[in-house]
């Protein structure tokens, strides 16, 4: 019989979760305004977040060993559905980017099914090459091939942010699984040359990395939103403005209530509040590279250890573009930021995560 659920991870992962809807609360009405409704955007995430929280109890109460069992009939069906996306009439444009699927009464982002899907197919590969790994073209290549698949279809949509937590993800999987590090570090190499190559041959890729080096270049195109994202994060100080007393979330900072959600935290709840979702974070991390070690299974403790880097790589991404780190990559934070697929996905992560946790030794 299984036990309880780890108590911590799930107090953290719901602790994040209402996070999220205080600062979309807050972020959000200056723009919802606009659909005629303050409370459009903060109605729309509860919404996901109900579907989100039946997710999680699914994922929680699901059999583990399925997953490993299916592991490539899911892969092959969000494969399908990214492909779909390219179909006109079917896959939705928006901003330049076809990365959704239109049903008419909701929208569906099938990248961020990806996302897991691939976590969960090279769980069950890697834990079934666990002799091979160290061997390139047995152990290893493989599994580079079919995330090279995903990740290549989603480049084409265009979303780069998500590829790379892909391939983020993947990498560090590998490491754990015992891959050799003269191979990883060639595939970060090849990776690295490659985002390059992508970057100065697309001109707005090439736009954003402009913007990256140096933003005030351009201050009011391309390098506007990394500028109007550090005036925020600056302006908050040690004490912040105060929740909801934002000035830039007033048409000034775009995608305030998403991939830049944490810059109207900084500037509202400053230097302390930052932090504390921070240590939030990094405790959600840890709790889940914990239930990870004790996992009673080698495919669980590394499907377990591929869902808590896929937060991490994202986490990370995010926070180092609101401060200017790296360029914008249009990677939401997890739990934080509105979102309708990804926070669906997310808790349902985080369930498999917790339902790992019953079965630890």
């Amino acid at each position: 019989m299984k036990k309880k659920p780890d108590i911590i991870y799930v107090l953290l992962t719901f602790l994040l979760l209402i996070s999220g809807i205080i600062m979309i609360f807050s972020a959000s009405p200056a723009l919802a305004i606009k659909q005629g409704d303050s409370f459009y955007y903060l109605k729309k995430h509860l919404f996901y977040v109900v579907l989100g929280v039946f997710a999680f109890n699914f994922a929680l109460n699901a059999e583990i060993k399925k997953l490993s069992k299916y592991s490539l009939h899911l892969f092959v069906a969000s494969i399908f559905l990214l492909l779909l996306i390219f179909v006109p009439g079917v896959g939705k444009t928006m901003g330049g980017a076809s990365r959704w699927l239109d049903f008419y009464f909701f929208s569906f982002q099938p990248s961020e099914l990806a996302k897991i899907t691939v976590i969960i197919l090279l769980a069950s590969i890697l834990s079934k090459q666990k002799e091979n790994i160290k061997d390139f073209s047995k152990g290893l290549l493989p599994a580079l091939l079919l995330v090279g698949l995903v990740m290549g279809i989603i480049i084409k949509q265009p979303d780069m942010g998500t590829a790379l937590s892909i391939a983020g993800t993947s990498l560090l999987m590998f490491f754990i699984a015992g891959a050799k590090i003269m191979h990883l570090g060639s595939l970060a190499l090849l990776g690295a040359i490659s985002i390059l190559i992508l970057s100065i041959t697309s001109p707005y890729r090439l736009r954003r990395m402009l913007a990256y080096l140096n933003p005030w270049n351009d201050p009011l195109n391309v390098g506007f939103q990394i500028i109007q994202s550090l005036l925020a994060v600056g302006s908050g100080g040690i004490y912040g403005l105060g929740l909801g007393n934002s000035r830039q979330k007033f048409f000034y900072l775009p995608q305030q209530y998403a991939d830049f959600i944490f810059a109207i935290l900084c500037e509202e709840l400053g230097l302390i509040g930052a932090s504390i979702l921070l240590i939030i974070f990094i405790g959600f991390f840890a709790r889940g590279i914990k239930i990870a070690r004790e996992a009673r299974d080698y495919f669980s403790q590394l499907l377990a250890y591929g869902i808590t880097f896929m937060f991490a790589v994202q986490t990370f991404m995010n926070l180092f573009v609101v401060v200017g780190l790296i360029p914008t990559t249009g990677i939401p934070l997890p739990f934080i930021s509105y979102g309708g697929t990804a926070v669906v996905i997310n808790l349902f992560a985080a369930g498999l995560v917790a339902n790992i946790s019953r079965a630890s030794k």
